[in-house]
């Protein structure tokens, strides 16, 4: 009997467990998540916003309160998107349990997206976990592949995401739902797979002889080859995040008080504009007062003043007070909620990337019309009517395919990344030394503007052994430095 009932015991419990372990699921919890609301997340983290750490870094605009921030370059951690991509790894995998087929939208897009992150990610830091990386729980510990090895899987991935968008095109394929860019439109999503490949050839610009990579090779293929490779045509192709009354643009009537007068426009900006009699400044920044007082109007180039963000803070800020410098345009960026769309890839960045490739000799066509049209699309964007005279003054006039005909198109390209496009003008000044970025004691890092930045310390946490190999391959003394020139900068 006693046996009996210790056998019923153990019946019990075994049953007990497993009645647990049924109860223990939620069923209001999923355990899937449709492809399209995936996508919807992971598209929103791509807009990197504006008037932030990166815009300042970008040397558009400056801080003149310490409180809240300053112009220093004092950079530790990157921020890595990794999860970010295991989240598209996951967007890939529920259109295959949804019944696409191999080659579907969300897969091309997919595609994007890693080429996307990857190059953000590299260009920040140096080496990466490719082969090993996006595996979840069967590799927790990934090896770091080479620089160069992540530039070459990304150029793979931005060519097979063109083959399957050509192939989805083609079968009139309607299926990619969830899409705040594009709505579904494959054509303008394959024509900015395309841009963001001339952005990647053009950053390996100091590569162009590798032959491994082949920039010049992909660079002339991918311009002379409209059919194969559709670029963007016009602003309308842009890739851009648009802001709502519900997601409002950073600068905006709520934080008037707060950041009007707390930051000024920075010289390194301002003189561009100023030095081509730019439209675009009367659009983007408020005269200084004291120049308006001194008497000079406020539709002369000359009202208009930065700061140099080299500049000590506490000097800046009595400045300031002074109404010595131009803060940021009351109405264009106060006015309303919705501010101006973000780029994330541009019709006009385009357009200068091809001008630049044409003129390092990387194909045969006519630098001067895409350095041209480069500044046309980007006036469009701001309203701006381009002056008769403008592209004939003799700062702007093309001087032809040469080093100051590189050095023109470099510092349009920078006008037009204005508030854009996250750190994209930080890396081209950092890869051609243009513009000239101002530094000093406000700068900070020993007046050194910095070339990368630091590996996340979770990566020393989980994955210390592999992060260190990176940084002895990487770097002499295997420091992470952020003043240590990388691969893509050799």
């Amino acid at each position: 009997m006693k046996k009996y009932i210790a056998a019923l015991c153990v019946v019990g419990l075994l049953s007990s467990c497993n009645d647990y372990a049924v109860l223990e699921k939620n069923p209001n919890l999923p355990t899937s998540v449709p492809a399209e609301l995936t996508l919807r997340t992971v598209l929103s983290n791509m807009n990197e916003g504006a008037w932030n750490d990166a815009m300042r870094s970008n040397q558009f605009y400056c801080s003149n309160y310490n409180y809240y921030s300053s112009n220093e370059y004092n950079w530790s951690a990157a921020s890595l998107q990794f999860t970010t991509l295991k989240n598209v790894v996951k967007m890939e995998g529920e259109a295959i349990r949804s019944g696409a087929k191999a080659v579907n939208p969300y897969a091309a897009v997919g595609k994007f997206l890693r080429a996307y992150y990857y190059t953000k990610m590299t260009l920040a830091v140096g080496d990466l976990p490719v082969k090993d990386a996006l595996k979840g729980l069967t590799v927790d510990q990934p090896t770091y592949d080479t620089q160069k090895d992540v530039f070459v899987q990304v150029l793979k991935w931005l060519e097979d995401a063109n083959a399957d968008l050509t192939t989805l095109i083609a079968a009139s394929d309607k299926s990619l739902t969830g899409d705040i860019y594009y709505n579904g439109d494959l054509t303008k999503w394959q024509k900015a797979v395309n841009t963001l490949k001339l952005r990647v050839l053009i950053h390996l610009s100091k590569k162009a002889d590798d032959t491994d990579l082949q920039v010049k090779q992909q660079f002339a293929n991918t311009i002379s080859n409209p059919t194969k490779y559709p670029l963007m045509t016009s602003n309308d192709d842009a890739l851009q995040y648009v802001w709502s009354s519900n997601n409002k643009y950073p600068r905006n009537p709520d934080n008037f008080g707060n950041n009007a007068t707390r930051e000024n426009m920075s010289k390194t900006y301002i003189d561009i504009l100023k030095e081509n009699n730019d439209p675009r400044l009367f659009i983007v920044a408020e005269p200084a007062e004291a120049k308006i007082k001194a008497g000079i109007p406020a539709t002369s180039v000359n009202a208009y003043e930065g700061a140099s963000s080299g500049e000590d803070l506490a000097d800046m800020s009595t400045k300031v007070l002074k109404g010595e410098y131009s803060f940021q345009s009351r109405k264009r960026y106060y006015s309303n909620y919705v501010g101006e769309n973000t780029f994330i890839l541009s019709y006009s960045e385009m357009c200068f990337n091809i001008a630049e490739g044409i003129n390092r000799g990387w194909a045969t066509s006519d630098a001067q019309s895409w350095y041209e049209q480069g500044i046309k699309s980007s006036m469009s964007f701001y309203g701006a009517a381009l002056p008769a005279d403008y592209l004939t003054q003799s700062t702007v006039k093309y001087k032809g395919n040469n080093a100051d005909g590189l050095t023109q198109i470099l510092k349009q390209k920078y006008v037009a990344f204005f508030q854009n496009s996250g750190y994209e003008a930080f890396f081209n000044q950092r890869r051609t030394g243009i513009p000239s970025f101002l530094i000093g004691p406000g700068t900070g890092n020993g007046t050194k503007i910095p070339k990368r930045f630091q590996y996340p310390q979770s990566e020393f946490t989980t994955n210390k052994t592999n992060v260190e190999a990176a940084l002895k391959r990487q770097f002499t003394d295997g420091k992470d430095d952020i003043n240590y020139d990388f691969w893509i900068l050799k």
